[in-house]
């Protein structure tokens, strides 16, 4: 059994080093497609900031560790987390490979309700699907945690990538009509494109940083449950010296230090594989960017991103970044969005929680079957 627990937290791995190059994408698409930076320079930046941006709380963590599945109606052995992580990394692959920018938080929420619903012979009330934790900003379970958000985030991104946009043309037209001599010359492409340019720079990284602070925290849940389950079945009562860090440290809704450090290095690593096909994407194929669009999209997403990983919401850097660009288009002028690329993302976007959830309650009915589970 401690081999398994070992080969459900290197499945965690994996998840986490495809989600840093399946969604580094999401985080330089804009900066690479304004030429700003090239392919290379932004994954460095990108991973840089992914590293120290998975370091910077555990509240999203917390949620997936005990937030969704309820652990009083389904037994959560490395059987069910193993299925869960396949269903999350095989929708991964095949998004990824399709050039979709799918949801990687989705996909490894879908596959963790998928297993535990397998796991629970189709009960429902595995699943929290809402609980009372203080104030109604703390409230938990899949509803307020993952339905709302993936609602609320897309329509906040737009929004607020058309706000931004509206606001950066506005100072533009007023350095143009009222600057005088002295500022009106700032207001030109070539200035306007030069400033954005560096500008840019600050908010790709921001972006990087909001990046980490929420994706790399999933699979700190993963591997914190993984690691309670086995505590809670005796499975590491007898543990070698070597493998004493397995150990919890605290209770079930902390983090060791261990995980938050492996999590943040292997998502650092796999962000620094890149992810070039979904950049194509979301970079050139929904619409055209310059500088200014992609501060003002970075700066959306990242803002998006930040605010939701301070409630410990798992939302989807995928669905920020795309609806930001959106609503950057949108302002600019909404004929040149282009609509057939977009419905293929949206498609992408709601058959992520059901895909993956029924690649994994298939996993695990096949390890059933086998004498595996």
């Amino acid at each position: 059994m401690l081999a398994l627990v070992l080969v459900v937290v290197l499945a965690a791995l994996v998840f986490e080093f495809i989600n840093g190059f399946h969604d580094t994408a999401n985080s330089i698409a804009t900066v690479v497609a304004t030429k700003v930076l090239s392919p290379g320079q932004a994954v460095i930046l990108a991973a840089t900031m992914n590293l120290i941006g998975a370091f910077m709380g555990t509240a999203v963590a917390k949620t997936i560790s005990s937030g969704l599945v309820d652990t009083e109606v389904v037994n959560v052995t490395s059987q069910v987390l193993l299925c869960a992580l396949g269903g999350g990394i095989t929708w991964n692959l095949i998004t990824w490979w399709l050039g979709l920018p799918s949801s990687s938080s989705h996909a490894l929420i879908g596959g963790l309700c998928g297993a535990a619903l397998a796991a629970a012979h189709n009960d429902w009330n595995a699943l929290i699907w809402s609980q009372e934790v203080g104030s109604w900003t703390k409230n938990g379970g899949l509803l307020w945690k993952v339905l709302v958000p993936m609602i609320s985030s897309p329509i906040a991104g737009f929004t607020l990538g058309v706000l931004i946009m509206v606001l950066l043309y506005s100072l533009i037209a007023g350095l143009r009509r009222f600057g005088g001599r002295l500022l009106s010359p700032l207001s030109r492409p070539r200035w306007v494109n030069a400033f954005f340019g560096k500008a840019q720079l600050v908010s790709a990284g921001y972006m990087g940083y909001a990046h980490g602070t929420n994706d790399a925290q999933k699979t700190m849940g993963i591997i914190a449950l993984t690691v309670f389950a086995a505590q809670s079945n005796g499975v590491l009562d007898d543990l070698p010296g070597w493998l004493s860090f397995l150990h919890p440290n605290g209770d079930e809704n902390g983090i060791d230090p261990w995980i938050i450090t492996t999590c943040a290095l292997v998502m650092a690593a796999g962000t620094a594989a890149g992810g070039w096909r979904i950049i194509k994407t979301l970079g050139h194929k929904m619409v055209k960017l310059h500088p200014i669009d992609g501060f003002a999209a970075e700066s959306a997403s990242a803002t998006i991103l930040v605010t939701a990983a301070h409630f410990g919401m798992p939302v989807s850097t995928t669905h920020s970044i795309s609806t930001a660009i959106m609503g950057v288009g949108f302002a600019k002028n909404p004929r040149a969005l282009k609509i057939t690329v977009i419905e293929r993302i949206i498609w992408a976007w709601i058959l992520t929680i059901p895909a993956a959830g029924g690649i994994a309650y298939l996993l695990l009915r096949l390890f059933e079957l086998l004498g595996w589970a």
